[in-house]
């Protein structure tokens, strides 16, 4: 039988573009979907650079001006991988023209361009995903699975922790990261670690958090020797009181040196305990105290196909899944809610609301006062 096809098109080409095209093309070998899918159109930076993408990554298509794509009554789903301050504009443009959209993390650079996103997004019945893909380990919903049938107790803390150090060196250029309308290491990266705050404990109500710039210049553009003002941050720290009572921290570097990859978190309840970090993706340590005196420490989880859906790639634990199979994940989640059409837990309004919490931090940066998440989250 036929499946119906449903055309990709993706905006940009760079680290995660790559990522995107690679589980679009994986997709359809692992999972049983409901549609074929078709790379139909790739749109960059200009038209050399998207004919020279397009050709690599397998899409039929290419164009230097992503108002082609979108323009494009043949494309049903949008992946939108450019820099971050052009998330808006794509996005509103891609739901304007009867589209779903998929869009990288950060959804937007402030609460405010996030809540247009998701207005536009649920008034049109747009299906929608923001690329929180670290969400997508079967270990880290083994974990809140734990917390939700109450094996750990009333939860305690949440300490996390997004560190890498790809920014270390003060001679690596300004880019789009580092732009004022690109939100620094916080928004950047630091909305992982709150997402997945969230996903496990819940929402945040309050924060106090502190923020620093480290390397105050960098070269304007590679190769430059003309060094500009850093605007952005480098580090951030912030306390956090959960709704349901919980305390926690987070803390966010791309300076962190010897840190390539650290999304981790600690959490701890009455009853148990939780450990992970994602440069072990593949292991969870757990504590309860069903362990009995005697037993102490923590026992390692292996992910294995007990954690679904760690089967539909290997039939065998012990072979681990890597960071491009949680995209594939990622990827067949959003395809189910695209036929069903339902929103997925990290659509749009996950991603206003995580963009909110951030905007909480930074303003309570700047204050050096503790801020309720509640003033920037609107309905």
């Amino acid at each position: 039988m036929t499946k119906p096809v449903l055309n990709v098109g993706l905006v940009g080409s760079g680290f995660m573009g790559r990522c995107h095209a690679n589980a679009f093309r994986a997709v359809g070998g692992l999972f049983d979907l409901p549609v074929d899918i078709h790379l139909h159109t790739l749109a960059d930076i200009d038209d050399d650079t998207a004919t020279l993408q397009a050709r690599k990554l397998g899409f039929a298509y290419a164009t230097g001006d992503w108002h082609t794509l979108i323009d494009n009554p043949d494309i049903d789903l949008v992946a939108i991988t450019a820099p971050n301050a052009l998330h808006e504009a794509i996005t509103l443009a891609a739901i304007n023209a009867g589209k779903n959209v998929y869009c990288e993390k950060p959804l937007s650079t402030t609460c405010e361009s996030a809540k247009r996103m998701t207005d536009a997004a649920e008034q049109a019945g747009t299906t929608t995903l923001v690329g929180f893909n670290f969400l997508r380990n079967p270990l880290v919903h083994y974990a809140k699975g734990l917390i939700e049938r109450g094996e750990l107790g009333d939860i305690i803390s949440f300490r996390g922790r997004h560190a890498e150090d790809y920014m270390g060196d003060p001679d690596t250029p300004h880019s789009f990261r580092t732009a004022v309308d690109g939100g620094g290491a916080l928004a950047d990266i630091g909305s992982h670690i709150v997402a997945m705050a969230r996903f496990l404990i819940g929402p945040i109500a309050q924060v106090n958090a502190m923020t620093e710039t480290v390397h105050k210049t960098r070269p304007e553009r590679p190769g430059s020797t003309v060094r500009k003002p850093v605007e952005t941050d480098d580090v951030a720290h912030a306390l956090l009181r959960f709704g349901n009572g919980a305390a926690g921290s987070i803390d966010v570097s791309w300076m962190m040196k010897g840190k390539t990859m650290d999304l981790s978190f600690d959490i701890t309840g009455t009853k148990g305990a939780l450990q992970f970090t994602q440069e072990r993706m593949n292991e969870l340590l757990v504590w309860t105290d069903k362990d009995g005196p005697g037993n102490g420490g923590f026992r390692k989880i292996e992910t294995g196909p007990a954690h679904p859906p760690y089967g539909q790639f290997c039939p065998a634990p012990g072979h681990h899944l890597g960071f491009n199979d949680l995209k594939v994940i990622e990827v067949a989640e959003l395809i189910e809610c695209i036929k069903q059409g339902k929103p997925h837990y990290t659509g749009f309004r996950e991603g206003y609301e995580v963009q909110c919490t951030i905007d909480a931090m930074l303003a309570s940066a700047r204050h050096n006062q503790w801020v309720d998440v509640s003033d920037f989250i609107q309905p």
